[in-house]
C-alpha cells in the first residue's frame, strides 16, 4: 500500500471526537469503533473523563461497539479512563502496530470494514487503521487548556508529511461503499 493511502483518512472530522455522532456512524455503516484515548478522548495530562465524554460514550454505545486501544503504558491512568467509561481496553498498543487492534476487533466479533479506527494522529491511528482495511477517522486533538496556547508541532508535521507523500486531508471516497 502506498505511503499516500497508509496517511489517508476515510473521514476527517471538524473538531474533537465529541462531534462523532450516531448518524455519521450509521451513514457509513459502522457498527463498532476503535477509539485511541491520549488526545483523542482526554487531553494527556488528564486521568478521568469529562462529563462531555462520558454522555458522549452513553450515546454512541447505543448504535455501535466501543473499545479503547492505547499507546499509553499507564495501567492506573488508561485503565481508570476506561472503566470510568465502562469499556474494554488495550494499552501498550504500539501503533501503527496492529496486534491490539485485532484483539480489539475480535472482542466487538464484527468484519474489520464495519469498524473504525478513531483517533487524533496520522503515523499511528490513521495508519494502523487503513493497514488492517479499517473505516479510518481523523479528529481534531483535545488538548489540556494550559497547552491550547501552544501549537501543536507533531500534529503539524505529520500533515505537512502526509501531504508532501500525496495524501490530501479530505476525504478519500474509496471505502465509504464497503458494507
Amino acid at each position: 500500500m502506498a505511503w499516500n493511502n497508509l496517511l489517508q483518512p476515510d473521514l476527517i472530522l471538524e473538531g474533537s471526537v465529541l462531534n462523532l455522532t450516531p448518524d455519521i456512524i450509521q451513514k457509513y455503516g459502522l457498527k463498532g469503533l476503535v477509539l485511541d484515548v491520549d488526545e483523542t478522548l482526554v487531553p494527556f495530562t488528564v486521568g478521568i473523563a469529562s462529563p462531555e465524554l462520558r454522555e458522549w460514550v452513553e450515546q454512541i454505545r447505543t448504535c455501535t461497539a466501543l473499545c479503547l486501544v492505547s499507546n499509553n503504558l499507564s495501567e492506573a491512568r488508561i485503565g481508570g479512563i476506561a472503566r470510568s467509561l465502562n469499556l474494554p481496553y488495550y494499552l501498550g498498543a504500539a501503533k501503527p502496530s496492529r496486534r491490539k487492534i485485532r484483539a480489539a476487533l475480535r472482542g466487538m466479533d464484527l468484519p474489520v470494514h464495519q469498524v473504525g479506527m478513531v483517533g487524533d494522529r496520522l503515523f499511528t491511528d490513521v495508519i494502523a487503521g487503513n493497514r488492517l482495511g479499517m473505516f479510518t477517522i481523523l479528529v481534531e486533538p483535545i488538548i489540556h487548556a494550559d497547552a491550547a496556547l501552544r501549537s501543536h508541532p507533531v500534529r503539524n508535521f505529520e500533515v505537512w508529511v502526509s501531504e508532501i507523500l500525496g495524501a490530501s486531508i479530505t476525504p478519500k471516497k474509496s471505502k465509504i461503499h464497503k458494507r
